[in-house]
């Protein structure tokens, strides 16, 4: 069985690579859990000073895995509760970490994807990127922290606008929201990115660490009880008659577009 996730260590930068590519990286459980992994082990490696999150082949992450969705059947609340609460420790660990954290958004983004992609502190964009909050289409909710990161980010209108109309935000413009930091042209990212990380890594861990806690600080509501609210919400709409019939419609449409990007 392959591994979902790549995990590189050199000179302090951890690099851990999405790397299901043939199904968009996108998240299924063993995903989710080599994730919770991942981070446990960069919250708690002395040796590893910046975390890098990138994806493998075309996308950085399409966003849940719907055909494990669909495999769930009459269990899909449970399923989703399970696969949303692994993501959520995971991104609480990421996030609380004294480590910074980098995202290199190497191509299109959606659903958990977008939320993973907006968790760097230092999020660089591929000009071929863009970002889809993609749950609308499935009548889901959003998860992986996306309605407490992303007003905080572009503004409770403009995120507003994102979820619920489900459209398709490109790179210049992520960049000129705040969606990401900047966007940076597709055979530059990940030079680019290695400079980022590099100078991260050789900075002051605790004086890093510090800042990142101070900057959490402020907002109104926690991380974390947010995370919780997503992830009954999600669970508990995956459990109606519309959803199933959506994700199904989903996946014909899908298996109809071979080779489509999602």
């Amino acid at each position: 069985m392959s591994v979902p996730i790549s995990f590189r260590l050199d000179k302090g930068v951890a690099t851990l690579t999405l790397d299901r590519p043939e199904q968009g990286n996108t998240i299924d459980l063993p995903m989710a859990r080599a994730l919770l992994e991942a981070a446990l082990r960069c919250d708690e490696d002395a040796a590893i000073r910046c975390v890098v999150i990138t994806g493998s082949g075309k996308l950085f992450c399409g966003g849940g895995d719907v055909g494990s969705f669909a495999l769930a059947g009459a269990s899909i609340s449970s399923f989703l509760s399970e696969l949303a609460g692994t993501l959520h420790m995971a991104l609480s660990r990421f996030a609380r970490m004294p480590k910074p954290l980098v995202t290199l958004i190497n191509g299109p983004a959606a659903g958990a994807g977008l939320s993973l992609a907006i968790a760097g502190d230092i999020a660089l964009a591929a000009r071929s990127a863009h970002f889809t909050a993609a749950y609308g289409a499935l009548g889901l909710s959003p998860d992986g922290g996306m309605s407490w990161r992303l007003p905080r980010l572009v503004g409770l209108r403009r995120a507003q606008d994102i979820i619920l109309t489900n459209r398709r935000v490109p790179s210049d413009e992520a960049a000129a929201i705040g969606l990401v930091t900047r966007v940076v042209e597709d055979d530059r990212l990940y030079t680019v990115g290695a400079d980022v990380a590099g100078q991260l890594a050789n900075a002051s861990t605790a004086a890093l660490g510090a800042a990142r806690n101070l900057l959490l600080g402020p907002f109104e509501s926690e991380l974390e009880a947010q995370l919780e609210r997503e992830t009954r919400s999600i669970a508990a709409l995956g459990g109606s008659d519309e959803t199933r019939a959506l994700v199904a419609a989903f996946l014909e449409r899908r298996s109809a577009k071979p080779g489509k990007d999602h």
